[in-house]
């Protein structure tokens, strides 16, 4: 079976469909720096940070953008550049050092920790807690379940992990997964998909999409892969470090974990006051998506772990177990591609 991972631009067209609007974005206009409160120490004073996004501003960020709005990162002793990474996404760049952290999947993470193609980055936080994904259709299909899908469209990127997941949950609820009717289709719009019968199902991350379904109206059907099997509570999103950062400037990750985790403290704790950040870091963004997009999340980002960021390593290997076990990836060492110091409860 082929090694392809499912690629999470993909993913992030489907998540991030209210924010595929913006026009003319460059990294250099997305890019933001400094912090408009804080200790005071000059900009020569701090140490320089390139933190990459794994797409355009969105609320799985604003923790970034809080911390930097708040001058958690100044506090800490860091002038941060947040920027939007190129085409192959931030894990290249936190590879090579281009910059230190960025925004990753567990996932995708996969395909580059093993074999030739090994990537020196590890996960040292979650972003989310739990994995918010699932399928969503209108309610008139009634799509309710898995099984349900078959003998209807669904919008597949053709990638084998994803077909793998939907095969998994499909015959788990007892249905034949050789009936759903795959349509190859990036989806950039589900209320417009939908509404069109273009297909009659789609992966998407709730905080996002499914917010954008309920604030347009849409009497929908969802199920989320995490409740159909616990091997499909992966981690999505994290954050990713460079590996010599980690092995060789632990108190830096250190420093800045704990200035990232107040950020996302704020978010969990006053998620419309910390919506208004991420609009002035994005003002393109829809402000009535955002709004509810965060409203959701401030109860995701941490869920029912001791401390928001914690990465449960049982989770973590299971779902790499699975994976392996599909063929998808070689066999993962337990562990990989994860570090747990920076990030306590």
């Amino acid at each position: 079976m082929s090694h392809q991972m499912m690629s999470r631009r993909a993913f992030a067209l489907s998540a991030l469909a209210g924010a595929a609007a913006l026009t003319g974005c460059t990294a250099n206009q997305a890019a933001s720096s400094g912090s408009t409160a804080g200790s005071g120490s000059s900009s020569s004073d701090l140490k320089k940070i390139t933190f990459a996004l794994d797409w355009t501003p969105n609320t799985n960020h604003t923790g970034l953008y809080v911390a930097q709005e708040r001058g958690y990162f100044k506090d800490a002793g860091f002038d941060v550049t947040i920027l939007q990474a190129p085409e192959n996404g931030a894990d290249s760049l936190v590879a090579t050092g281009e910059a230190q952290f960025g925004v990753s999947f567990q996932d995708s993470m996969a395909s580059y920790l093993t074999g030739d193609s090994v990537l020196p980055v590890s996960a040292i936080a979650a972003i989310i807690q739990h994995n918010t994904s699932g399928i969503i259709s209108l309610a008139d299909k009634g799509i309710t379940s898995p099984a349900k899908m078959m003998d209807h469209t669904y919008a597949t990127w053709e990638m084998p992990i994803e077909q793998g997941v939907i095969k998994r949950c499909v015959e788990a609820d007892g249905g034949d997964y050789s009936r759903v009717k795959m349509v190859p289709e990036t989806i950039t719009d589900e209320v417009s998909a939908l509404s069109s019968n273009q297909v009659d199902s789609i992966w998407i991350f709730w905080a996002w999409a499914g917010e954008k379904c309920k604030l347009a109206g849409l009497d929908v059907n969802y199920f989320a892969f995490a409740d159909i099997d616990s091997v499909f509570d992966y981690y999505t999103p994290v954050i990713i470090a460079n590996d010599d950062l980690i092995k060789n400037d632990p108190d830096t990750v250190q420093a800045f974990m704990d200035a990232t985790r107040k950020g996302y403290e704020d978010c969990i704790k006053d998620p419309d006051g910390t919506a208004d950040i991420l609009l002035k870091a994005a003002p393109e963004l829809d402000r009535d998506l955002v709004v509810a997009s965060q409203r959701y999340l401030a109860d995701q980002y941490q869920a029912d772990a001791s401390a928001w960021g914690l990465i449960d390593q049982n989770r973590w290997d299971a779902f790499y177990s699975w994976i392996a076990e599909q063929g998808f990836v070689p066999e993962l060492a337990s562990g990989a591609g994860l570090s747990t110091d920076f990030i306590k409860a």
